[in-house]
């Protein structure tokens, strides 16, 4: 079996050490909403209204939490506009757009399984009850 160099080098992170700022986008990225939020922004430019409501589940403080997280770490810009009401819009930057791009395929891979993650939840909770 290969052996992973887990040396980080200055242009390189590292998510297994919990120091590295990839650790923090990894974070920010597979959170509840991250996922979900930059999917959605791949389509286009989106105000919070639209994020919240295409996003079922999501509450408006967790949703601009996450919106801020994203945007500080390079994958979201923000734009508000100087009217009243507040008018205010998300989209993917370059670097957003990219990681975007890597998530589709995930997204779609777990929710065109999601009746086999069903599945190993009910036998894994059919085992446990079994046990107790």
């Amino acid at each position: 079996m290969a052996m992973i160099d887990l040396d980080v080098t200055p242009d390189v992170g590292n998510c297994d050490l919990p120091k590295c700022i990839a650790r923090g986008v990894l974070d920010k990225l597979a959170s509840r909403w991250g996922l979900l939020i930059l999917r959605h922004l791949s389509t286009g430019t989106k105000r919070n209204a639209e994020l919240r409501h295409a996003i079922g589940g999501v509450s408006e403080k967790m949703l601009a939490q996450t919106l801020r997280e994203l945007e500080r770490v390079g994958l979201i810009s923000r734009t508000a506009y100087p009217v009243v009401p507040p008018h205010v819009e998300y989209a993917l930057t370059p670097l957003g757009e990219q990681c975007a791009q890597l998530v589709r395929p995930l997204l779609c891979f777990i929710e065109s399984n999601a009746k086999s993650f069903e599945s190993a939840q009910h036998a894994y909770d059919r085992k446990r009850s079994a046990v107790v």
